[in-house]
């Protein structure tokens, strides 16, 4: 990494970003503040994750840009409110990695993904803005996707020992969370439904962390796979009206796109 070239570049996107928001600069960039800027963050969020799900390195570049420029703009704003700046973003950090990887820059010992995570967690719960939560799984953010918040439980959970020792112990859990939604289907039982299909969904974002796959990235591109083939179905039968078609002629469509996938 040249960071000499990242330092520079860094600086001029500081310098471009006062600018706009200086009295020669943009009237939008001026009129903006931190709440403004809020469902612009969670949009380039999102576009940053399309472009990893895409494998597209040239358009991820850009949406990092992007994500970048947003934390210097809020940044720039809260500067001038006399809260803080990027310098103090910057340096908090740095002081954060440093006092949570003290296997790295301290006498602690960890040479594994798992003691590391435990190494983190620890710490993380001894320094003075978490001294007042009640638990390790406290402070997720409310407006997390549940899947990722469930995920995130798991991680602390299991970062102090509380997790399966199998894989298929993991999966039988799965069957086990299955069974048990059945079973409520088949009493004709709906308030039991949201429960016992809140539990399997925990068992199989479980499943998935044991497996090493992101949940979210998971559904993300099951969700490009059925637009893709519901898509085929659509063109196939253009200009006729679904609902008349019928499941079976559709369903001969989507396991021809299906069969493409897998040979292309």
């Amino acid at each position: 990494m040249d960071n000499e070239k990242a330092a520079a570049a860094f600086r001029e996107l500081l310098d471009l970003t006062e600018h706009l928001r200086s009295p020669e600069g943009c009237a939008w960039d001026r009129a903006q503040n931190v709440d403004t800027l809020r469902p612009h963050l969670v949009e380039e969020f999102h576009e940053t994750l399309e472009a990893l799900d895409d494998g597209d390195d040239s358009r991820l570049r850009d949406e990092l840009g992007d994500l970048l420029f947003i934390v210097v703009f809020i940044s720039s704003i809260t500067a001038d409110e006399g809260r803080f700046g990027i310098a103090d973003v910057l340096s908090g950090i740095d002081g954060k990695l440093r006092r949570r990887h003290p296997h790295v820059f301290g006498d602690a010992s960890a040479s594994t993904p798992d003691q590391v995570r435990a190494t983190w967690e620890t710490v993380k719960m001894s320094e003075g803005s978490h001294s007042e939560r009640e638990s390790l799984l406290d402070g997720l953010p409310r407006e997390m996707p549940a899947l990722l918040t469930a995920r995130r439980l798991q991680e602390k959970a299991a970062a102090v020992g509380f997790d399966w020792d199998d894989l298929s112990d993991v999966v039988e859990k799965v069957l086990e969370e299955l069974a048990e939604l059945r079973s409520e289907i088949d009493k004709g039982d709906a308030r039991g439904h949201l429960d016992e299909l809140g539990d399997l969904l925990f068992a199989v974002v479980n499943l998935a962390r044991s497996l090493s796959v992101d949940p979210d990235a998971a559904l993300r591109k099951a969700n490009l796979k059925f637009r893709r083939r519901f898509l085929a179905i659509e063109r196939a039968f253009e200009g006729r009206d679904l609902r008349d078609v019928g499941l079976d002629e559709m369903d001969r469509v989507w396991e021809k796109a299906k069969e493409d996938e897998s040979e292309s």
